[in-house]
């Protein structure tokens, strides 16, 4: 039995009847239906919809894409991404301003069904211990985004969209192509997971900023004692390569697996404010996990954490976690967003 949820025309942003790719709120509405485009993908796969009866495709034909390739993950064959390729009605350089990308490389999050439950818990438990890196989702979706950028018009062309883990999976592509290609790609991560105690549910204002500062204190001393030189420290691709790229993070500000982004930039900018930037800098390149594998002589780096985002903060009081966390809210049109740009400097 079908969900309403994956009927396009029941619950998708049909409303989108004209798309303005100047309006962000119009692509980020296109790329959540995307990712929901995966999700319902998936689904159609596990009750053998096909043909008439699949609903997935309305996800993306209705803003005039097509699956390009379906993303598979060896271990339990699930379909956990796609490569959507836009169908352009007249030439592409006609378009005045925004561009429709030429290519969207979209990530689900975790379907909580039988013959998928397994392989996606893993998943968030390697997100959860800073070992997604190792994945095969990783590793396809980078082999994917490296095949897409070399084909497409440029890497301006292309989008990386992800929801949940899939967020996870996306920020790490987009992360290592920017890191180590210097290739920046327009990304959207919805409720992306912050590996972290959840400090930003804390009520109490005077709480949350003492938390904040002991983390950043004991995060940015732990990683002072473990540099091995200035010379290393100036030449940190943090610094150097991740800072000019700015992704899109959709954050809602009751869902305890992403609200702490929130927190992770204010405090920076706090910190700033307060005449303890340096400590805040560099406690914002550092988990103290990730200083301690390093330690321990294993190569990782805190890779959830970036330096620069823009934020958008659904502020709205949600029904439970499922709303909260879920990724139709980022097309509904009658919400308010609350919207922060931090670029590290």
């Amino acid at each position: 039995m079908a969900s309403e949820r994956e009927n396009f025309g029941l619950t998708g942003p049909s409303f989108l009847t004209a798309v303005d790719w100047n309006n962000s709120n119009h692509r980020r509405s296109i790329a959540a239906s995307l990712v929901q485009g995966v999700y319902v993908l998936e689904c159609d796969r596990q009750q053998n919809r096909q043909g008439p009866q699949a609903l997935a495709p309305p996800w993306w034909e209705f803003f005039n894409f097509r699956v390009n390739q379906v993303l598979v993950d060896d271990h339990d064959l699930s379909y956990f991404g796609a490569i959507y390729e836009f169908n352009f009605p007249y030439p592409y350089p006609n378009y005045a301003g925004q561009r429709p990308p030429q290519y969207v490389i979209a990530f689900r999050g975790m379907v909580n069904k039988s013959k998928t439950r397994a392989e996606d818990f893993k998943l968030n438990l390697n997100c959860m211990i800073n070992n997604l890196q190792e994945s095969r989702r990783f590793h396809i979706g980078t082999e994917s985004a490296h095949n897409v950028v070399s084909g497409a018009s440029g890497p301006g062309n292309v989008w990386l969209a992800g929801h949940s883990i899939g967020s996870s999976i996306a920020l790490l592509v987009g992360r290592h192509m920017a890191k180590n290609m210097g290739v920046h790609i327009e990304t959207y991560l919805f409720n992306p997971p912050f590996a972290s105690p959840p400090i930003e549910r804390i009520k109490n204002e005077k709480v949350k900023l003492g938390l904040r500062f002991a983390n950043s204190v004991l995060t940015a001393g732990l990683a002072m004692a473990a540099s091995h030189s200035r010379k290393a420290e100036e030449n940190d691709p943090f610094t150097a390569m991740l800072s000019s790229w700015i992704p899109y993070l959709f954050l809602n500000q009751e869902d305890i697996v992403c609200s702490e982004y929130i927190g992770y930039f204010e405090h920076r900018e706090k910190m700033e404010s307060i005449g303890a930037g340096k400590i805040g800098r560099l406690a914002t390149k550092h988990s103290i996990g990730s200083i301690v594998s390093a330690a321990r002589g294993k190569e990782s780096e805190a890779v959830h954490l970036i330096p620069s985002a823009y934020l958008t903060i659904n502020p709205s009081p949600s029904q439970n976690f499922k709303e909260a966390h879920g990724i139709h809210q980022w097309w509904k049109p009658d919400l308010e967003f609350k919207y922060k740009l931090y670029q590290y400097k």
